[in-house]
């Protein structure tokens, strides 16, 4: 990573932190309220063992300045608890408010661009990457403000008892982050390349354990295992490479705090023997003085050790932003949602000269020209790769696109995407149940829907013979556990209906059913795309001699357009695809015969 991207890397961090200030700055104010109890605590202990060594003083005589040390143990004690919360919080909130923009950044980039990553991999921006910047927040932030003010305070104090402790405090001060930086240059690095492997095993191991029977039937169980172990062994060599920068970043500091304390130790040893005569204020160095000031040097360094150990806490963290402020820089422009709203009960499609993009500016389809009338059934056939999706996901608002592609005579650029999906029923080909009963499945957090209304659209779907059975409370497992296909789609159907959309949206809903589901699903469709504007996405041609219109697309472009009848008298790939499908049909009767 160059030196001006981990500056940027370091910028981002920093004005997240803002959300956070107040409890940034309790943290920061306990920790120097600590210092100045730490500064009454080493004058207590000095005084006492001066009092006692030098001048004899009964220790009962004391009591009051031993019972004063414990207090203030006990309000130091008090200040880190508080500094421990107030930096938790402060992550808590930040780290709260980064997932929130991750989703937000999700939700308008929209699933075309989200099935481009593995899921694990987006479990891991949003988990894993975003909670280890927890330490950067909670800890390295307010150690970098105490590891300034809190030496400082004990330099004002220092110098006045004696100036020459107080210039090693000052001369040895900066060795430890300057060897702190040296050592953790190549930490934010290491930890990059740490969170990608992370990724990369997360979406392995979350995509073979959906794969697992299938894996297991083709026998490639062994393959897929060495595949895991393999990218396992390159996280875990990436993580040992980041702890061993941690742990050499600690012994650094470690070797130069104490010969940093041993100096101030040796100089005040041969004070005290007469061997050096200077640093005073011409009263001679007393036991008081010397105590007090070696008392206060390993605190002196301790900020310093702190942020060092810190330090690792802020390489991880701009590790971890990397992939997220990327993700969070991806330009939504093409697809964020207008201000217009879709008007009237019906729905009419015009697309001129079209084309659609992918979300890194790769064309996948067009230039389309095409025209859905409203109360008009269309469907849209062509073999797989011919652009289908695509065009649905632009439809959808999912995918930028150029040209011209009007919703009741506004460009769908300018629609709200929101208001413009309350419009459309879908029913796709892979019927996504969320884990919940029925009813939450039916319902998607519709408020206020009756069950008589569920029991309308569950016989109109012809789930009701099933429904009955289980009930509405019924809990489904995720990606529809617990069902059948057949069942899952036609609660998708109902679903759709509960909608009550003015432009239905029907991409395969009968690819993966038996005949019976195929003709209970394609019964309540019937029925309810009727005076409805509906575009069906389908391979199976011969149900299609009532549609209005049909498109045919092959490589990102409309080859043919018409009715059933036109079409198939027409040379041209809806023939070649009708002729096709007639042959697997009389091959199949001939396999049951």
């Amino acid at each position: 990573m160059d030196k001006k991207k981990r500056k940027s890397l370091n910028l981002w961090l920093k004005q997240q932190s803002k959300l956070a200030k107040r409890w940034l700055m309790l943290a920061i104010g306990l920790g120097v309220l600590s210092s100045l109890f730490l500064l009454g605590q080493a004058a207590l202990l000095a005084s006492i063992l001066h009092q006692v060594i030098i001048e004899q003083v009964d220790k009962y005589q004391l009591l009051p300045q031993f019972f004063g040390l414990i207090a203030i143990i006990l309000a130091r004690a008090l200040c880190s608890w508080g500094r421990e919360i107030a930096g938790f919080h402060c992550g808590k909130e930040i780290r709260l408010y980064i997932r929130e923009q991750i989703l937000h950044k999700l939700r308008e980039l929209g699933p075309a661009y989200i099935k481009g990553k593995p899921a694990g991999a987006w479990a891991t921006l949003l988990l894993e990457q975003v909670e280890e910047m927890h330490d950067f927040f909670a800890k390295y932030l307010p150690q970098m403000s105490l590891s300034v003010l809190i030496p400082f305070v004990i330099l004002v104090v220092v110098f006045p008892v004696n100036w020459a402790a107080g210039l090693i405090f000052l001369f040895t001060a900066p060795l430890v982050p300057l060897f702190m930086a040296f050592v953790g240059m190549k930490a934010a690095d290491a930890n990059k390349k740490n969170f990608k492997a992370l990724q990369r095993l997360s979406g392995h191991f979350y995509d073979r354990l959906q794969s697992m029977t299938t894996i297991r039937l083709f026998d490639q169980t062994q393959a897929e295992t060495d595949v895991m172990k393999s990218a396992s062994e390159v996280f875990r060599s990436r993580t040992m490479d980041v702890l061993r920068i941690a742990f050499l970043s600690s012994a650094v500091l470690e070797f130069f705090t104490s010969i940093s304390i041993a100096i101030t130790a040796v100089y005040f040893g041969f004070s005290f023997i007469g061997e050096l005569d200077f640093g005073y204020y011409g009263a001679g160095v007393t036991l008081f003085a010397g105590l007090f000031i070696l008392i206060l040097a390993p605190e002196f360094y301790q900020p310093l050790r702190d942020l060092g150990t810190y330090y690792h806490a802020k390489q991880q963290a701009i590790g971890s932003a990397e992939s997220i402020v990327e993700f969070l820089n991806q330009d939504v422009s093409k697809v964020r949602s207008g201000t217009e709203q879709v008007k009237g009960d019906t729905v009419t499609i015009e697309a001129k000269d079209l084309e659609v993009f992918s979300a890194e500016g790769d064309k996948l389809a067009g230039p389309l020209s095409f025209v859905i009338h409203a109360a008009q059934t269309t469907a849209l056939v062509g073999p797989s790769g011919a652009g289908k999706t695509s065009l649905i996901n632009a439809l959808l608002g999912f995918l930028p696109y150029q040209g011209s592609l009007k919703i009741n005579g506004i460009e769908r650029s300018q629609l709200d995407l929101t208001q413009w999906r309350q419009h459309i029923s879908w029913v796709g080909q892979n019927p996504l149940l969320l884990h919940g009963s029925i009813r939450d499945n039916i319902t998607m957090g519709k408020q206020n829907i009756s069950d008589e209304h569920i029991a309308k659209v569950l016989k109109d779907a012809y789930a009701d013979e099933f429904v009955d059975n289980h009930g509405l409370d019924y809990a489904v497992s995720d990606r529809s556990g617990g069902l059948s296909v057949g069942q899952a789609q036609r609660l998708a159907l109902a679903r759709a209906m509960l909608q009550n959309g003015a432009f239905w949206l029907l991409d395969e809903p009968t690819a993966s059913l038996d005949a019976r589901s195929e003709r209970l699903v394609m019964a309540g469709l019937t029925e309810q795309i009727q005076g409805r504007t509906t575009l069906m996405v389908t391979h199976q041609l011969s149900p299609l001699k009532d549609v209005e219109q049909i498109l045919v697309m092959s490589q990102g472009a409309i080859v043919q357009q018409g009715g059933f009848e036109t079409l198939s008298k027409q040379s041209g790939l809806f023939q070649d695809m009708l002729h096709s499908s007639h042959r697997q049909q009389t091959d199949k009767g001939n396999l049951d015969a």
